[in-house]
């Protein structure tokens, strides 16, 4: 409390109305915490801005300057993959657990009594949680092998998704990669078929000067502003494609989950000695008991033993 009696408010409050405050949380609930289409709509927008300046742009100047048709279609083969996991990714069913499949679900992994223990229940669900599932509160269900609710998706991922996911993920990463070496080459192509980086340029101080790669990006940004700001955000998103990926794929030849590495890394914060807990508390540690080999967890990824059960029954 201050000193007259008001109560302590946060200092943005007094620079933001309050009911732009309301709107803004109001949105951000909407975004993050509801299923719905924007990230998908935003997702499209981008790779069809994208595609349709590496068409109109580097596509015939590359073809001017004899690239392979081959190399150049490249990226429209990944975009075309790329979609039909996307699709799938975004209507397939991550692996909802119901009352009909609840009891197959509670006998395919072994509960480590540490993250999942036995004979818990989905306070929401009213279903017993199978080991390595968790409940949804974006799509209101619980998911067997959670991993997490991708918002660019608008779908959860799981154990019957997670395989088409990781092939979104992987040519989504690779048709950026892609075009970003393909503009790349396309650029120092045109500068050494110009003999640009042999050309002098006349300083501030009237002395000749020979042509350095800032003056090159700079005169190619002048010339070609569209295509070298496409470049960039493609690098830019190959990065942070290929890092997310590489995580991705860490976590699948570990056979871990993106919710199982969160609470695995905070349950081992627990033990940090600086971590304040009660004494009375024994320290449990978490050990991943659903790793069986590279080659046993990735067909786990792309063969979901319970998916390939359903069919069979159905």
């Amino acid at each position: 409390m201050l000193g007259g009696g008001m109560p302590e408010l946060p200092i943005i409050s007094y620079i933001i109305p309050e009911c732009l405050q309301r709107a803004v949380l109001k949105l951000l609930h909407y975004l993050f915490h509801t299923r719905n289409h924007t990230f998908i709509l935003l997702h499209l927008i981008l790779q069809g801005m994208v595609y349709s300046e590496y068409t109109w742009e580097i596509f015939d100047y590359c073809q001017e300057l004899e690239f392979s048709l081959h190399y150049l279609l490249l990226p429209y083969l990944l975009l075309i993959v790329n979609l039909v996991f996307f699709i799938l990714s975004c209507v397939s069913n991550p692996g909802t657990i119901t009352k009909a499949n609840e009891l197959l679900f509670l006998q395919v992994y072994e509960f480590d009594e540490v993250m999942f223990s036995k004979n818990m229940k989905c306070s929401t669900c009213n279903l017993r949680k199978p080991a390595r599932s968790k409940h949804c509160s974006v799509c209101n269900r619980c998911v067997h092998r959670f991993d997490h609710h991708c918002v660019w998706v608008n779908n959860c991922i799981g154990a019957w998704n997670a395989r088409y996911f990781l092939l979104y993920l992987l040519t989504l990463t690779a048709s950026a990669a892609t075009m970003a070496v393909v503009s790349s080459v396309f650029l120092v192509q045109l500068v050494v078929v110009s003999d640009l980086y042999l050309e002098t340029f006349v300083d501030d101080l009237g002395h000749f000067q020979v042509i350095d790669i800032v003056f090159l990006i700079q005169y190619l940004f002048l010339t070609f502003p569209r295509i070298v700001f496409m470049l960039g955000f493609v690098i830019m998103l190959s990065f942070l494609l290929g890092g997310y990926l590489c995580f991705t794929l860490y976590l699948a030849a570990t056979n871990q989950t993106t919710n199982e590495w969160y609470r695995g890394d905070w349950a081992w914060c627990q033990h940090c000695p600086h971590v304040a807990r009660p004494p009375s508390a024994e320290p449990q540690v978490h050990r991943n008991i659903h790793s069986h080999g590279l080659w046993s967890n990735l067909r786990e990824i792309f063969l979901p033993a319970t998916a390939h059960y359903e069919r069979k029954k159905n």
